[in-house]
């Protein structure tokens, strides 16, 4: 293509997708979805932190992400369902890079319970603090340095239990109907230089998937547009697009990534 064609066509689009010169965090970044999102992020140009609670496991990509890359990454030893880890996880980045400009709240839990009645105290307040209260201290700190700073993007990751009520992942899904209006309520608080917006999952092939009964995993398929459960690489896009200046005029959005599992988005 000649000059004169390429002005015509304007700059190339997918350069806005790219990520060069910024750090993204990711909670639980060290398998799953977190970790399709942490090797996209280095791939297209960005530093990485990756925490979780297995500090060796977010040492491994580290490396892993060092040698295929040539970006920096830093693993963290964190549970973000505690208020001073968060706030050491936050202090750690920033202290190692000058900034984070992409956080994502990607950790996650829903353990199993024999009926409601017999939901522990314990339990409750162990699904609520992993899912809801880390990603609000988290965002509440790197939100106001990113606004200090003057940009950057927040991004949840919940789940469809978050607008499909089910009796299995009750505490789960009231945790995740809560990160929907944390999402919304700062985007609000942190426009218009901080874009803040969530990723909704279907089911996923990860590392939890393993468990799944036979009869589990036809139920699941039945009941999605899509017919199958979703490759953890085909949260990328989506994950880079709302990381990304592509985004740029999306804030306060709740992005299904279901294969049409949920009605609505909460």
């Amino acid at each position: 293509m000649d000059e004169s064609a390429r002005e015509s066509v304007g700059p190339d689009p997918t350069r806005r997708f790219r990520l060069d010169g910024k750090v993204a965090l990711v909670t639980g970044g060290s398998r799953g979805l977190g970790r399709e999102m942490v090797r996209a992020f280095a791939r297209c140009g960005a530093d990485v932190v990756i925490a979780s609670r297995k500090e060796e496991a977010c040492r491994e990509l580290a490396r892993e992400v060092e040698q295929e890359t040539g970006r920096r990454a830093l693993a963290v030893a964190s549970h973000v369902g505690r208020w001073s880890d968060c706030d050491a996880l936050a202090a750690r980045a920033l202290d190692h890079f000058g900034q984070v400009d992409v956080l994502v709240n990607n950790a996650g839990m829903s353990p199993t319970y024999p009926s409601i009645v017999e939901i522990s105290e314990a339990l409750y307040d162990k699904v609520m603090d992993v899912n809801l209260k880390g990603a609000f201290r988290l965002s509440a700190v790197l939100g106001t340095a990113m606004m200090e700073r003057g940009s950057g993007s927040i991004i949840g990751v919940s789940s469809v239990a978050a607008s499909q009520a089910s009796p299995y992942e009750v505490p789960y899904g009231a945790a995740k109907a809560g990160l929907h209006s944390l999402t919304r309520s700062l985007a609000r608080a942190f426009a218009p230089k901080v874009r803040v917006n969530c990723i909704m999952p279907g089911a996923f092939l990860t590392d939890i998937s393993k468990a799944w009964s036979p009869e589990m995993m036809a139920g699941l398929e039945a009941m999605t547009p899509m017919h199958r459960a979703g490759r953890p690489d085909e949260i990328v896009g989506a994950a880079l697009y709302l990381a990304s200046d592509a985004s740029s005029y999306t804030t306060g959005s709740i992005l299904k990534v279901d294969g049409g599992t949920a009605w609505g988005t909460g």
